[in-house]
């Protein structure tokens, strides 16, 4: 089996507008300037923690900010006008997945896990991973907790896992594991720094992805050698 690993936001769903107002609330809250997009976006695949840590400091107000800024999230996604829509392709790459006897499909995000379980329910996914890591079950990227764990969970190897993601951390993440590292240059960080964390390849649309991952898929699993 292999096992094909996505990152969320960035990734399968562009969340950036939701992720920015979100960030722009809590600042004001705490009667800080907020930072600028390109910074606000830099941080996106870290767990909440550890991403306002990088944006104000470890002696910031960073509890004050998480606790503002799931509630903004929260009130800006009951809004109708506020859509996270999914990156076109992205549906059809998980479908064609879906039906491959030898993939399954696992998720790794920075995300809460009630944050995952609502995208799953919006989108009628359901059932259609075999696994599922969050911020509440390991450590936050880079750390490869959750790829590891993602790989326990179902008996994966290794050799047989790719990680699909958009930011520096899901590369370092991968490396770190030892998966291989696909980043996707339509997310919210320069390929540059996908690069230097260790992507094996860089693909442009999905089209390019289900190219890589048809390649990837056709390699012989070391376990069965």
């Amino acid at each position: 089996m292999k096992l094909v690993i996505f990152d969320v936001d960035g990734t399968l769903v562009d969340s950036q507008n939701m992720i920015v107002a979100a960030q722009h609330r809590a600042f004001a809250a705490v009667g800080l300037e907020p930072p600028t997009r390109e910074r606000a976006l830099s941080i996106v695949g870290l767990s909440l923690v550890e991403a306002f840590t990088v944006l104000v400091g470890p002696e910031g107000p960073v509890e004050n900010l998480v606790r503002v800024y799931k509630e903004a999230f929260g009130t800006l996604r009951a809004d109708p006008a506020n859509a996270e829509p999914l990156f076109p392709g992205a549906l059809a790459c998980l479908q064609a997945l879906r039906q491959r006897d030898e993939v399954l499909l696992g998720i790794a995000t920075g995300k809460s896990r009630r944050g995952v379980n609502r995208l799953l329910e919006h989108e009628g996914w359901h059932g259609h991973f075999a696994t599922i890591q969050t911020a509440d079950d390991a450590p936050s990227k880079p750390h490869p907790g959750m790829i590891l764990q993602a790989m326990a969970e179902v008996g994966a190897d290794a050799m047989d896992t790719v990680m699909i993601g958009d930011s520096s951390y899901d590369m370092a993440m991968a490396c770190a594991a030892g998966v291989l590292p696909i980043g996707v240059s339509w997310g919210f960080q320069p390929v540059a720094s996908l690069v230097a964390a260790g992507a094996r390849h860089i693909v442009a649309s999905y089209p390019e992805l289900d190219t890589a991952l048809d390649h990837f898929l056709a390699q012989p699993s070391p376990s069965a050698a």
